[in-house]
């Protein structure tokens, strides 16, 4: 069989074979405005060239299409070449290959009567008209503790694709309007023919929307959109946790050619808390005492998140004890009332004592008897046998 003699289909497109698809379709678009029938009327070079871009456009784009051409080169669309060597002149080795080889090198078994059934339309962003849903995007936001229990407002900023001002996300050049696509004759998918098989595709030339402008935005090319930074107004429920996530209808990215925009999620990161800690609606705070407040009973002050409040430690408080302060919490994002503010007091153990106190806690420790300290007493008759 003679060498193929079309062009690489990158080099006909200008980019590298590591060409995103981003830049894959950038490329594509230019070099399509560039050499449009519409614009070089009676130019059959221009012409030829406009037909070999959207033949390498079509392969490249399509990212099975475009491993197998990686792969096999021209000889992927070739049922011939694929049938009588593409394996090493060995036939079809996997049951798939004869309806790759039948349908261009494209998909497999499942892909290709997916095709046939339906399952090949524009895909769950697609919208009638050809337009295009925007992404959603993600957006990850620390707030402080104070911020997540009370609620508050924030202003972010987001650099995305936003519809364009000059074309007001058509796409397409003032004055100039949509016509129907002259490659699918506005129906946004072509029928490819392999022997006795037909499939459809989306066209390649209008990408599914039936239909083309005349001349397409200066500012974005055509899409309908271009990259700029979006002030987003946040507004942020009381109650919120570390990990919420907030949906922001809209404010994805825009969509292509006037399409609908994506959603934008932002996701909260509650920063750790000098003195509290969080435990669902409840907040934890540890207080610490002195021993003598501890011994004797005193009233402390326990911060919470709007102020102070007060709590009595009763004689003999031992040190862990939990006090609970009802409706001192956060409140609940669902509505279902407010937690507590559970306050444990820590005894604290002086490190450096005078001679003067010394001299007390020493006469102190004379008149203690196994009395004033009820748990020693108990743990010393549980623990003799292993002191014998």
């Amino acid at each position: 069989m003679a060498t193929s003699t079309k062009r690489d289909y990158y080099e006909v497109l200008g980019v590298e074979r590591s060409v995103s698809a981003d830049e894959l379709k950038k490329a594509y678009r230019k070099l399509a405005v560039k050499y449009h029938p519409d614009k070089n009327p009676g130019d059959k070079a221009a012409e030829e060239k406009f037909k070999e871009l959207g033949e390498a456009y079509e392969a490249l784009s399509d990212p099975q299409k475009r491993a197998a051409y990686d792969q096999y080169g021209h000889a992927a669309f070739d049922p011939r070449a694929r049938a009588g060597g593409g394996r090493g002149g060995g036939g079809f080795h996997d049951p798939n290959d004869i309806f790759r080889s039948a349908f261009g090198g494209q998909g497999d078994l499942g892909s290709i009567f997916e095709q046939f059934f339906g399952g090949a339309g524009g895909g769950e962003d697609s919208e009638p008209g050809g337009h295009t849903r925007g992404a959603d995007l993600r957006y990850d936001m620390e707030i402080t503790l104070e911020e997540a229990v009370a609620g508050t407002e924030k202003q972010i900023t987001v650099n995305k694709p936003a519809t364009c001002d000059h074309c007001s996300g058509s796409g397409a050049e003032k004055g100039s309007k949509r016509i129907k696509c002259i490659q699918c004759a506005g129906r946004g998918r072509v029928v490819m023919s392999r022997g006795i098989f037909s499939i459809q595709q989306t066209c390649p030339r209008c990408e599914g929307a039936g239909e083309i402008v005349e001349k397409p935005c200066k500012v974005c090319g055509g899409d309908g959109r271009v990259n700029k930074p979006s002030t987003i107004t946040l507004r942020i429920p009381g109650g919120v946790d570390n990990g919420t996530r907030l949906r922001s209808t809209g404010n994805g990215e825009a969509g292509q050619r006037g399409g609908t925009a994506g959603d934008l999620y932002v996701v909260l990161h509650v920063k750790e808390h000098d003195l509290f800690k969080r435990d669902g609606d409840d907040l934890l705070c540890e207080v610490p005492i002195a021993f003598t407040q501890a011994a004797l009973g005193a009233e402390v002050d326990v911060p919470t998140l709007n102020g102070k409040a007060h709590i009595r430690i009763p004689a003999g408080t031992q040190s862990g004890t939990t006090f609970r302060l009802k409706g001192r919490g956060v409140k609940n994002i669902q509505g279902y009332g407010t937690g507590d503010l559970l306050a444990k007091v820590v005894v604290e153990v002086p490190h450096k004592l005078d001679s003067a106190q010394r001299a007390k806690l020493e006469e102190f420790a004379r008149l203690c008897d196994p009395s004033v300290n009820p748990r020693s007493k108990g743990f010393l008759d549980r623990a003799k046998d292993f002191f014998s």
